[in-house]
């Protein structure tokens, strides 16, 4: 299951749960196995320059190589940046966990 964290400048006038969507539909898009994306988007009150970071985060898998993760980063730019309406400094990071990563569910 990816993770994709929003951070931002709060003077960006962006809506974050549709670019939440944007980021699970381009990532099973190309990887329809991936599952849902758990997203979290953190509006900074305090800030230099009106930015945005974008954080993806999915677990490693043989077809995950290079090429994979080069065209998943593209198609994710293009998917986020149709939500940004104004100038901004934009980043964005595609990474993979480590082995000791764990992923599962806690029920009570």
């Amino acid at each position: 299951m990816p993770h994709a964290d929003i951070k931002y400048s709060s003077d960006l006038d962006i809506n974050a749960e549709e670019i939440l969507q944007a980021i699970e539909e381009t990532i099973l898009g190309k990887d329809t196995g991936a599952g849902a994306c758990k997203g979290r988007a953190y509006p900074a009150d305090q800030f230099n320059h009106t930015h945005i970071l974008v954080t993806v985060a999915l677990l490693q898998k043989p077809h995950r190589d290079r090429a994979f993760t080069v065209s998943l980063t593209e198609e994710l730019e293009k998917a986020i940046k149709a939500h940004i309406h104004q100038s901004c400094a934009f980043s964005l990071s595609v990474e993979y966990n480590l082995d000791t990563y764990i992923t599962n569910q806690h029920t009570v």
